[in-house]
This record gives structure tokens, C-alpha cells and sequence, in this order.
């Protein structure tokens, strides 16, 4: 039998490799800004066009490369951050892994124009699907000049997946965030298509989070500084009244690091233990600072996943830090004593504030005489009462006495195709016209089968999120107007993707106006959600999106109506009217699948009447 071993070509091994380090454009800018600041780069440019599918430009000036490193880098594992296996346990650079500029070359076409300081030309050199297509001295400024075009052009399978252009230029955004939160020393701009999305100059920590997050931001951060043995925690973290079911900026850092660590955030979140509600998260911005060789980078190729050796003793410094800066800051509830801005209540004193007044004086008729017919006290006659005249015209009224049994109104014959629960599905065509509301949460009605019990909350979500739906469908929305129009400022990751939502938006019945520089103007309001916060809204549904992605038009109308619809719904102890509640369940009941939410959680359930006998033996 021949030999069915063979060595793969270089070019095919880049390829594969590049799966796991390229896996979209924001991987590339990840991995070409990073290089810039492992280049000690004081200013970094990127510059993406059509969401980093067309080209990719990133811009420092750091220390530059050789013209023979600069055509050595694109070589797979060439680089100059480790030499040894021992230094994995010293790592303080972004990369060391030498896969990454190889990885991308494999999939792109790279040119990349550099020069060192002490060089007065520089040099250009150009690959294409990792074969060296030019290389040249040319002139060029301190520093590099990495230009990607056409990502994954060899690779038409890999290019086919890609998303639209908000939602890869979303994911650029947020690799951007991370990297820029953690280098404040660092000035940064980012452009897409000539537009100008950041732009940070060199500030300090904390302006540099309100410079991406919004000056908003400032007012609800308080600083966390804890200095140990085995780790020094600084940062910030949120109040606890800014808590917020989605949309809180939460990051960990170490050493220089973007990290994604749940352990931690259950630290973080057992401070907070009875200062916020359940299943809400407050923002938090930390950086831990430790020895390198006490922890494991090497995981992964994006090493966002990062192993400690002392995580549960860390995990303790964690929640000591995060409530020691509530209590220093005084943002655990407390007794408030303090009387300013209280009224002025002047208070009583009996020796310097009571009026002189004399004794009271009875005044007395000595003179009257009950018995004395002509004493001027008997000419006094009370007014008499006509009280029947009161009481005329009214009927009696008959006092119903009380049945031993329920009293329903009549059932009617509903012949309804309802899909209920259980066995009860062939039998169920009867139910009452008189429902009961249990604890303002449940409505309770007799049916031929038994007792059904239906959510109300839930209830109304299934029939709002079917209508809103149908509304984006066929764009029937309508709209009501704000006397005063709102104002919504959202950071860029979350402004680009608010573009994208506008038409369904629209379609539903809201007016927005895109102001520039992340901010948008709220002028309608979809019918029925009078009362309701237009900002808290808007906010909530780009979240929503953020968090579940867009796989098509249909998944981005499903969360934009499964989001308002949840802000719309009645809210548990709500008291609803018998019509209120009969309009409810036939509105129910006309949905396609009235027993689920559109999350899968249960609507209606049967009480079956034989459990019911069986309660009562």
C-alpha cells in the first residue's frame, strides 16, 4: 500500500488557521490594532470601509519594521514577542502567538508600508492569499501602515456568512471599545465610509469610558481601588440605582487585557446582593493587575478566556473591593437624617409661641325658666322634618338569597378553534362569560373541561407581539405624537445598529430623527404605549437586538416586536374589568398559538374537573 501521508502547503495550513484567529472583520482590526500598541504607538487610526468587507486600513505610529522583518511577519509563528517557551509565564503583550498577521494574509489581500526612525526609506510590501505579489523601498512615515482589502476572497464559503454591513460594523464597534477602554494613554479614531465614529484623544480612565459611553455615564461611577498580594483591582462600578435588565456596560481587564470571566461577575454581582432587583445587572468597568506568571493566556486563540491560579482568593478581593467602594460612597441605603432642602416646620414652644388669651367665659341666661310659658326661651321651636317626603318614590327592592352554588351566567356554545392543553382539547368548546381575576395575575374562567387558568401578563404579550408583527408585515402601524419630542444619545456600537432598526420601527409607528454623533429624536409613538418611557423603549429594543443578533429580516422584526411587546404588556396586579378581561381572552384566543409566549413560556393551563373532584374527597 502507497504512502497516504503528506505535509500540507503552507498556504492551505494558513487557511485553517486562519478559521480560528480571522473569523470576521473586527478579528482583523482586533488583531492589527493590538500589534500597534505592542509597537508603542501613540496615535491609531482605523479606517473601515463598507463594514471592513472592502477594506481595512489601520495607521500607527509605533517603532516600525525592518525590510526584512516586515516581510518575515507574514510568516506563521514569526514574532518578536516570546523567544522561549518560558516567556508564556512573563506575557505582557497583546500577541505573541505569531499567527496572526500570517492569518490574515492568508485570506486577503495585505500591503503593508512601514519605516523605523533611525531609516530614512521605508519599505511596501504587498501578499495575496499568502504568496508575496511586491516589495519595494518606498517613503513612508514612522511607524506601519497596514491596508487589507477583499477579506476572504479565496475563501467565497467564509465571505458568504458574513453579516450585513451594521451588524459586522456593530462587531468592529465593540472589539474597538475594548481596546480603547484599557489604553487611555493612547489616542484613537475610528472612521467608516468617511465617517468619523470616534474620535479619542490621550485623557485618563474615567474620560476616556465617558468619552465612549457618554457623558451620562460620568454621573453613575464610582471608583474601586484595592491594592493586595495577590492582585491590584482598580476601575469603577455602577450605582445601584442605575441597575438596568439589559443594555449595562460590563468589562474585566487584566493586565492590559479584555477578558470574559463569569465567575467574577458573580462576584461582582454578590456586592450588590439586596441593593438591586433580581435578574438586573449595574455597569462595571475593572482591571485586574497580576502576576503574569499566575495565569494562563494560552487558552485560545483570541485569548478572551483567561485562567487564574488563586481565582477564588481573587474572587473574595473582588467582593470586598466592589462593597467597600458602595459603603465609602454611601450608595448603600441608609437612614437619611439629613435636613436640607426639608420644609421649614416652625417648631412649638409653650413659654415664647402660645397667645395670651384669658379664661373662656360661659355666658349664662339666669333668668330662663323651661316651666314659664312666657319666657323668651320658649319661643324657640325646633324645625320639624318632613322625612317621608324623603323616601317617596323609591320601590323596594328585592334581596337575591344566596344560591349553595356558584353563580355563572349562562354559557354560551363558543364553537372556537381554540388549541388547548392537554386531553381537554377534543371537549373544550364551552366557557363562561364571567372570569375571575386571582392575585392580579391569573384569570380564572369555567370551561366544559374543567377550570381555565390563564396568565394575564403573558396573555397580553402573545397578543401584542402577534399584532405588532402583523403591523411590520404589512406596515400598518400607527403612530402617536409627543408634544415635546425626546432625545436618545446611544455610544456608536449601539447607534449603528438603531440605523438598522429604523424601517421596522417605522412600520410600527414610530417617528425618529437621526441628529448625528449617536443621538436621535423620538416624534411619535406607536399607538397604546402612552405612558411608557419613548427612550427607555427605543433603548431597550436595540439592546434586545445586541443581544440576540440578526440571522434575517425575520429574527430582527421578531425581537423588535418581542421587545416592545414586553414593555407594552399589562403588569402583573394589574386590575382588569370582567370586559377587560373577556376582551383578553378572545384576543387570546384569535392568535395562532395562544397557549405559548414567543419565548416558549406557558399562557394557558386546565384545571381538569376530575382533579378538582379528586381535591374535594
Amino acid at each position: 500500500m502507497s504512502d497516504i501521508i503528506h505535509l500540507l502547503p503552507d498556504s492551505v495550513a494558513n487557511q485553517i488557521a486562519a478559521g480560528e484567529v480571522i473569523q470576521r472583520p473586527s478579528s482583523v482590526i482586533k488583531e492589527l490594532v493590538e500589534n500597534a500598541v505592542d509597537a508603542a504607538a501613540s496615535n491609531i487610526d482605523v479606517i473601515v470601509t463598507d463594514a471592513g468587507k472592502t477594506a481595512i486600513q489601520v495607521i500607527d505610529d509605533g517603532k516600525g519594521m525592518s525590510e526584512t522583518d516586515a516581510r518575515l511577519a507574514f510568516e506563521r509563528h514569526a514574532t518578536s514577542k516570546i523567544r522561549q517557551a518560558g516567556d508564556l509565564f512573563a506575557l505582557r503583550t497583546m500577541g505573541f502567538r505569531g499567527e496572526a498577521l500570517a492569518s490574515i494574509a492568508a485570506v486577503a489581500q495585505v500591503e503593508l508600508k512601514t519605516r523605523q526612525e533611525q531609516n530614512e526609506l521605508g519599505t511596501s510590501v504587498a501578499i495575496s492569499g499568502s504568496e508575496l505579489t511586491g516589495q519595494e523601498v518606498i517613503s513612508c512615515p514612522v511607524g506601519s501602515n497596514f491596508m487589507v482589502r477583499n477579506l476572504f476572497y479565496n475563501v467565497p464559503a467564509r465571505r458568504k456568512f458574513l453579516k450585513s454591513n451594521q451588524t459586522e460594523l456593530s462587531n468592529i464597534l465593540q472589539e474597538f471599545e475594548r481596546i480603547v477602554l484599557v489604553h487611555p494613554d493612547i489616542s484613537f479614531s475610528l472612521t467608516h465610509n468617511d465617517s468619523l465614529l470616534f474620535n479619542l484623544p490621550k485623557t485618563i480612565l474615567r474620560q476616556r469610558i465617558v468619552g465612549v459611553f457618554g457623558k451620562k455615564l460620568n454621573e453613575q461611577l464610582l471608583p474601586v481601588d484595592v491594592d493586595t498580594s495577590l492582585v491590584r483591582l482598580t476601575g469603577f462600578v455602577g450605582k445601584p440605582e442605575t441597575a438596568k435588565k439589559k443594555g449595562a456596560h460590563q468589562y474585566f481587564f487584566v493586565n492590559g487585557r479584555y477578558m470574559r470571566h463569569p465567575y467574577f461577575h458573580k462576584a461582582v454581582m454578590e456586592a450588590y446582593d439586596q441593593l438591586v432587583p433580581a435578574n438586573e445587572q449595574v455597569s462595571y468597568f475593572l482591571y485586574f493587575e497580576v502576576d503574569p506568571a499566575n495565569i494562563d493566556v494560552n487558552i485560545h486563540p483570541t485569548k478572551t478566556e483567561i485562567k487564574f491560579e488563586n481565582d477564588t482568593a481573587i474572587w473574595q478581593i473582588v467582593v470586598a473591593a466592589v462593597k467597600e467602594a458602595l459603603g465609602r460612597f454611601n450608595a448603600v441605603p441608609t437612614i437619611d437624617f439629613d435636613m436640607e432642602g426639608a420644609p421649614d416646620i416652625p417648631v412649638f414652644n409653650a413659654g415664647r409661641d402660645m397667645p395670651e388669651t384669658g379664661a373662656p367665659v360661659v355666658q349664662t341666661d339666669y333668668g330662663f325658666n323651661p316651666f314659664n310659658k312666657n319666657a323668651a326661651g320658649r319661643n324657640y321651636h325646633r324645625k320639624s322634618v318632613e322625612w317621608e317626603a324623603l323616601y317617596e318614590g323609591l320601590e323596594q327592592e328585592t334581596v337575591p338569597s344566596l344560591s349553595n352554588e356558584l353563580p355563572l351566567s349562562a354559557e354560551s356554545n363558543v364553537e372556537a378553534e381554540m388549541p388547548l392543553l392537554g386531553s381537554a382539547a377534543n371537549d373544550m368548546v364551552e366557557k363562561s362569560m364571567l372570569h375571575y381575576q386571582y392575585k392580579g395575575q391569573y384569570i380564572l374562567t369555567s370551561v366544559k373541561s374543567g377550570l381555565m387558568i390563564i396568565d394575564q401578563r403573558r396573555a397580553h404579550l402573545r397578543v401584542l407581539y402577534d399584532r405588532y408583527n402583523r403591523q411590520m408585515s404589512e406596515r400598518t402601524g400607527v403612530s402617536q405624537g409627543l408634544l415635546f419630542p425626546e432625545m436618545v444619545q446611544l455610544p456608536p456600537s449601539e447607534a449603528v445598529v438603531l440605523e438598522q432598526l429604523v424601517g421596522d420601527l417605522e412600520a410600527l409607528g414610530f417617528d425618529l430623527s437621526v441628529l448625528g454623533g449617536g443621538s436621535f429624536g423620538i416624534n411619535a409613538i406607536p399607538s397604546g404605549t402612552d405612558g411608557l418611557n419613548p427612550a427607555e423603549i427605543v433603548q431597550d429594543i436595540v439592546h434586545t437586538a445586541m443581544e440576540k443578533g440578526f440571522g434575517g429580516d425575520g429574527d430582527m422584526r421578531h425581537n423588535i416586536a418581542l421587545s416592545l411587546a414586553k414593555s407594552a404588556a399589562i403588569v402583573q396586579g394589574q386590575v382588569l374589568s370582567n370586559e377587560e378581561m373577556e376582551s383578553l381572552v378572545d384576543e387570546l384566543f384569535a392568535c395562532q398559538t395562544p397557549n405559548y409566549t414567543p419565548d416558549g413560556k406557558v399562557i394557558v393551563a386546565i384545571l381538569e374537573q376530575t382533579e378538582i373532584e379528586r381535591l374535594f374527597k
